[in-house]
C-alpha cells in the first residue's frame, strides 16, 4: 500500500472515530475521502446551476448566457431568449431556479442585473423553456431603487414548500457609493427599499400573503427580512422548514444566518466586518432587537452557494450545510444544532473559486467553480 493511500485511510479512520464516540448513528466521511470529478468545463464565469426533470441541467454564465447540459454534455449553443443583462463587475446573469411544477408549466426563473453603469438594479424574470429556447419572458420584480456601480446585486432564489419564492437582494454596494444623500448600504435598514432584503413572492412575482410587515406604512410589499449586506447562498432544511443564508461581510465578518420572517439582521448597524480601508464599520457587533449570526467567518471565505445535504451518498453528512467560498476556494461543511447554531466541521479543498454548491437529484454534491472560460461543474464522489 502506498504512503499516499495509507495516509488517506488514516485520516478517514480518524474522521470516523469522532462521530462514533459522540454517539452518531452514521460516521461522517472526511474531506480526504471524496474526490472532485469534472462533469463539464469551459464555462465563462458560471453563477448558478439547477436541474430539470429528467436530469438535464441549466447553468447561468454571468456575461448573459444560459447553458444546457444534456446527457452529461454541455450543448455548444447557449439557450436563446435570455433577457439583456448588465454584465459589469459583479453584475450579469445570476441565479436560476426551476418552478416546482415545471413538468406542467415549463417556467424557469432568472435573476440578473439590468440597466446602465449609472442606473441599474436587480430583476427577477420568468420564461417558459421548451427544451431549446425561452419564450413568454415576464419581468416579475425589479428593485425600485436605481443605483450606480456594479456591486451587491445579490441574488439567490429559494422555493419554499408552499410554492412561494424567496428572493435575496444585495445592499447596492460599498462606500463611497450613495443613494438619497447617504451611503447606499444604509438602505438595508430602510423597510421601504428592496436593497439589503429578503422578499417572499408568489410564483407570479406578486407579494405573498403573510408578510410580517404587512400593514406598516411605507413598507415594501412582500418584505420578509431586512438588514442584509449581500446574500449569495440560500438553503432549505426540509425536515425543519428552516431557511439558511450565507452572506458576504466586508473585510472579514462573513455570516451564516437563519432566515426568519420579520427579523432584522443588523447590517450595517451591527457587524463583525471592517471597512476595506481598516476601521470598524459599526460600533458594536450585537444589539437588542437585531439578530446575531449563527456563524461568523473571520477571515472571510467570500461565501457563495449553499445547500443542505439530505441525500444518501454520504450518510454521515446528512443534515449538514455545505457553503462555497470564493476566496477560500473550499466547500465548508457545517454541523447544525437543534438550537439553530452551526459548527464548522471541515473544509473540502477545490482549488478554484467556488461559486455554487448544490445537491443533485442523484444524491451527489455538485460544485460550480468560477473562471474566465475555465469554469467547471464538479461532482464530489466518495473515494
Amino acid at each position: 500500500m502506498s504512503g499516499h493511500r495509507s495516509g488517506i485511510l488514516n485520516r478517514l479512520a480518524a474522521a470516523l472515530l469522532v462521530p462514533a464516540l459522540l454517539g452518531g448513528c452514521q460516521p461522517a466521511p472526511s474531506a480526504a475521502a471524496v474526490r472532485s470529478v469534472p462533469v463539464v468545463g469551459g464555462l465563462e464565469h458560471p453563477w448558478a446551476v439547477a436541474w430539470l426533470p429528467g436530469g438535464d441541467l441549466l447553468i447561468t454564465e454571468r456575461p448573459g448566457r444560459l447553458r444546457l447540459v444534456r446527457g452529461g454534455v454541455l450543448q455548444p449553443e447557449p439557450i436563446g431568449g435570455v433577457p439583456k443583462v448588465l454584465a459589469a463587475g459583479q453584475g450579469g446573469l445570476l441565479d436560476v431556479a426551476v418552478h416546482p411544477d415545471f413538468a406542467t408549466n415549463r417556467w424557469i426563473y432568472l435573476t440578473y442585473a439590468a440597466g446602465s453603469a449609472a442606473a441599474n438594479h436587480t430583476r427577477l424574470a420568468r420564461a417558459r423553456f421548451d427544451g431549446r429556447g425561452l419564450s413568454d419572458l415576464q419581468v416579475l420584480f425589479a428593485v425600485p431603487q436605481r443605483k450606480a456601480g456594479s456591486q451587491h446585486f445579490g441574488s439567490r432564489l429559494l422555493w419554499l414548500p408552499d410554492r412561494t419564492l424567496l428572493l435575496a437582494i444585495g445592499d447596492g454596494g460599498n462606500p463611497p457609493l450613495q443613494l438619497e444623500g447617504q451611503l447606499i448600504r444604509t438602505q438595508a435598514q430602510n423597510p421601504g427599499s428592496a436593497l439589503g432584503k429578503v422578499l417572499r413572492l408568489n410564483d407570479d412575482g406578486s407579494p405573498a400573503r403573510g408578510s410580517p410587515f404587512a400593514g406598516r406604512p411605507g413598507t415594501l410589499p412582500g418584505l420578509w427580512s431586512l438588514g442584509h449586506r449581500n446574500i449569495q447562498g440560500l438553503a432549505l432544511d426540509r425536515r425543519t422548514g428552516r431557511v439558511w443564508a450565507s452572506e458576504h461581510g466586508a473585510r472579514d465578518g462573513d455570516e451564516l444566518n437563519r432566515i426568519e420572517a420579520g427579523v432584522n439582521y443588523g447590517w450595517p448597524k451591527v457587524t463583525h466586518s471592517r471597512e476595506y480601508f481598516g476601521p470598524a464599520i459599526a460600533p458594536t457587533s450585537s444589539a437588542p432587537g437585531l439578530r446575531d449570526p449563527a456563524l461568523v467567518w473571520t477571515p472571510a471565505i467570500a461565501p457563495s452557494g449553499l445547500t443542505l445535504y439530505d441525500g444518501d451518498r454520504y450518510p454521515g453528512w446528512r443534515g449538514d450545510l455545505f457553503a462555497g467560498g470564493l476566496v477560500s476556494q473550499q466547500v465548508h461543511r457545517l454541523r447544525l444544532t437543534p438550537q439553530g447554531s452551526a459548527t464548522p466541521q471541515e473544509e473540502i479543498s477545490i482549488g478554484a473559486r467556488v461559486r455554487d454548491v448544490r445537491q443533485g437529484p442523484d444524491g451527489f454534491l455538485y460544485v460550480l467553480t468560477d473562471g474566465a472560460g475555465d469554469g467547471q461543474l464538479l461532482r464530489l464522489e466518495p473515494i
